[in-house]
């Protein structure tokens, strides 16, 4: 079996043993935007990086009310995070310019949900060929561009 180095991932397993309350109120709340990756607040909702992405420019947006389900969003919420959809999208396709998207929200831990307790929309850009030999054979996922240097360019468009 092949290693991969990926000393990146010692920092997430780290905070995940340590870490209590919700990550999205926690990120919503924080007052540094840059660090905590957060790229866009509007009324109801607000857009971050994921930072264990799919794919390059993988985003998330979430509402800053702690919402379980869908069902529990009133509908200004739910406007308000497709316009926030709506708005990055638009800043992916300038900035990123990827083929497609895959847009979403996982309910419920068997649907693939990470965090359970505050509902949140995926944004995953997708190019042709994003898919390759490493998760096939070898269960890894290669992302290009570094977080740091994703958030810098988007922020420029939102």
């Amino acid at each position: 079996m092949k290693k991969m180095w990926a000393p990146w991932r010692m920092e997430y397993i780290i905070k995940s043993e340590k870490e209590k309350g919700c990550l999205f109120c926690k990120k919503a709340k924080a007052k540094n935007d840059r660090r905590n990756y957060l790229l866009y607040r509007s009324k109801k909702s607000y857009c971050i990086l994921n930072l264990y992405p799919y794919n390059n420019g993988h985003l998330l947006i979430a509402p800053y009310r702690h919402v379980k389900n869908i069902e529990s969003l009133t509908d200004a919420e739910i406007c308000d995070m497709f316009l926030v959809a709506k708005k990055v999208v638009a800043a992916l396709k300038k900035t990123l310019k990827p083929e497609g998207f895959n847009v979403g929200i996982n309910i419920g831990k068997v649907a693939g949900a990470g965090v359970l307790g505050h509902i949140h929309m995926h944004i995953v850009p997708r190019w042709k060929g994003d898919t390759n030999f490493m998760p096939i054979l070898s269960d890894t996922k290669l992302v290009s561009q570094s977080l740091d240097d994703t958030y810098a360019v988007l922020k420029k468009h939102l």
